[in-house]
């Protein structure tokens, strides 16, 4: 079904049809079309367009088609329609009639992509943060367990000064916090929503669009409806982000294939990241560094393409940032899948710190050393350099190093070099000279590597507040409930048993709006159910559900409780935070007892978990996994 018939007099060419349509790849943004639709069937019951009862049965219809969306994506791929905007609205149709038909009004396909487009954007930026967070903390452990481990450092591909293994983690660390940093500006700034912008001239409907965009999870709305529905610079920025991070990338799988080599022989990659040949059968080739260093291109292209799209469009939406999406997909796929194909080949990676220290001590490293020795001792470091550069060339000449030339022979070189001078030299000495900060040194990198520690720890539940919940809590608390309970989710619950039962509950805030909610209720024998878990629509998959989860066995454990459960259809969530499998014949009979109100009585599909605390083992937010 095409939104746009009336006008027309012919039907579409089939090939202009198949040029035309982008289903094929904007199906990706179903559950965001979904998301927005709600929020947007909300706004028109404020104007008065919808009544109560409408919004209702088109919220309950519209979150059963995100549900049989999330369950199989791929069913949208199986219709003819034009995009996803047409699809969803033509199975809204399908499930309440022509009630269906109203939710567009007032809405254009304009706003509603451009909408649809930042949510995907938030969501993938919240992922690729936590794939750089994981990156990051792979590289800190390794640096930790390998601060003593002295490796040559390079300079145009020449043995330069010695630095540690450690060192060298850690200056991909810094690059990759830099990549953090650009991805949550840039996330920063495209947290606006454009929803109510209309075609390009705005919503003729009085819409409160801050209120709209807050319930969208949005710091604010957009400012200006024209730039509103043809702004793509979050797109390019987004890739901007990711070719950079590419790079780095990039660089730090050169480095790697070059410390691989047969020649190098500094590390072993694991077999997980690494394959053979199919004529010589002694190789063991580092394809997965080859394949994130081949990828950076295809990123850049990407990144490329979109500016070359945008370049020159006039106001306001054209048809060409139809071409925002396949390459966005692309380079946003493309990139964490390198960030996780990064942190993997660390896993398992073998440092070989006797090849690196052999290394180190080849390749005069030490002059540099020589040379401050000699300033040390008076002499300019110009005239330093130059007597250097002569010591060197005779080393070389009698195949030795520096430190193995007597002392007759140094003094050859300037009268001032004594005996001291040999402690100077040692690949020790070298290290632990460079004290400053960001140094070498043993202390600094120890330094760093807490630093880094510390800052990786913080970020866990990013923004994500949960608190005890209050009574000025209970509407929102009240309909997220009843919300979940008439989709099947949650078992119902009457006001007075929310208000009498406040105290154990608790919510997730974003801005003083309440997002989520659940409680914890305890049984006679000491055990706890997570209960009534519901996050309010527009705030799934951003980590809402696992801080509130997370909170409620910190609480629990804090009462001395050594076992909660959950029955639940979705059991991957919890597993994820380190719930198992349990059988339901061992929970208490007023749990049971309970399941008879449920809707689902006779045709049960839940299934029972429980978190078992570990004895004398605080259970802390941070030590668990953020989803």
């Amino acid at each position: 079904m095409a939104l746009w018939g009336g006008r027309f007099t012919q039907a579409a060419d089939t090939r202009f049809k198949q040029f035309n349509d982008s289903l094929r790849f904007d199906y990706r943004l179903a559950e965001q079309d979904i998301v927005g639709s709600i929020a947007w069937s909300k706004s028109l019951r404020s104007v008065g367009v919808l009544t109560a009862a409408e919004q209702k049965q088109l919220e309950l219809a519209l979150n059963e088609l995100k549900l049989s969306v999330m369950e199989d994506p791929e069913q949208i791929l199986k219709s003819d329609a034009e995009d996803i905007h047409s699809w969803v609205e033509q199975q809204l149709i399908d499930r309440v009639g022509d009630l269906g038909k109203k939710l567009h009004t007032g809405r254009s396909r304009n706003d509603q992509v451009a909408t649809d487009l930042k949510l995907w954007c938030r969501q993938q930026g919240q992922q690729l943060l936590l794939a750089l967070d994981k990156l990051q903390d792979q590289l800190v452990t390794v640096a930790s367990e390998n601060q003593t481990t002295v490796l040559p450092g390079y300079t145009h591909l020449q043995r330069a000064q010695p630095v540690t293994f450690a060192h060298w983690c850690l200056a991909y660390v810094e690059m990759f916090e830099r990549d953090y940093s650009r991805l949550s500006d840039a996330m920063n700034r495209f947290d606006t929503c454009p929803l109510g912008s209309g075609a390009l001239a705005g919503t003729a409907y009085p819409i409160d669009r801050e209120a709209l965009a807050h319930s969208l999870g949005f710091q604010r709305a957009t400012r200006n409806s024209l730039d509103s529905v043809s702004d793509r610079d979050h797109v390019m920025e987004l890739m901007s982000v990711a070719s950079v991070s590419m790079l780095h990338l990039s660089r730090m799988a050169e480095d790697l294939i070059f410390y691989n080599s047969g020649e190098s022989n500094f590390i072993e990659l694991a077999d997980t990241v690494t394959s053979g040949s199919s004529l010589m059968p002694q190789k063991k080739n580092p394809d997965a560094l080859e394949l994130i260093r081949g990828k950076t291109g295809r990123v850049y292209g990407a990144m490329a393409s979109m500016m070359m799209t945008v370049k020159a469009l006039p106001l306001a939406y054209n048809k060409d940032m139809q071409e925002d999406k396949e390459g966005l997909f692309d380079a946003l796929d493309t990139w964490f899948d390198c960030l996780e194909m990064a942190t993997l080949c660390f896993e398992g990676i073998t440092i070989n710190a006797q090849r690196t220290l052999e290394a180190a001590m080849q390749g005069y490293s030490n002059a540099t050393e020589l040379a401050d020795y000699l300033v040390a001792k008076g002499i300019p470091f110009r005239e330093a350099h130059h007597i250097v550069g002569v010591a060197v060339v005779t080393a070389i000449g009698k195949s030795c190093a520096l430190e193995e030339l007597s002392l007759d022979e140094m003094k050859a070189f300037s009268e001032v070099i004594e005996d001291d001078v040999y402690p100077i030299l040692t690949i020790e000495s070298c290290l632990e000279k460079r004290c400053a900060l960001g140094g070498v040194a043993s202390d600094q990198v120890s330094y760093a590597i807490s630093e880094a520690e510390k800052r990786l720890e913080s970020r866990y539940s990013p923004q994500i507040k949960v608190r005890n919940a209050r009574l000025t809590d209970i509407d929102a608390i009240e309909s997220m409930v009843a919300y979940w309970a008439e989709l099947g989710e949650n078992l119902p619950r009457e006001r007075n048993e929310l208000v009498r039962n406040i105290g154990l509950f608790a919510v997730s805030e974003h801005q003083g709006e309440v997002t989520g909610c659940g409680s914890l209720y305890v049984y006679d024998s000491g055990l706890a159910e997570v209960r009534s878990l519901g996050i309010e629509t527009g705030w799934q998959n951003q980590g809402q559900g696992s801080a509130m989860v997370e909170y409620l066995l910190k609480k629990a454990d804090r009462m001395a409780i050594k076992r909660v459960f959950v029955l639940t259809r979705v059991p991957e969530f919890f597993t994820r935070l380190g719930f198992v499998s349990t059988s339901k014949s061992l929970l208490p009979e007023k749990v049971m007892k309970d399941c008879e109100v449920c809707p689902r009585l006779h045709a049960c599909d839940e299934v029972a978990l429980e978190f078992v605390f570990e004895q004398d083992k605080l259970i802390t937010a941070e030590s668990l996994a953020v989803g």
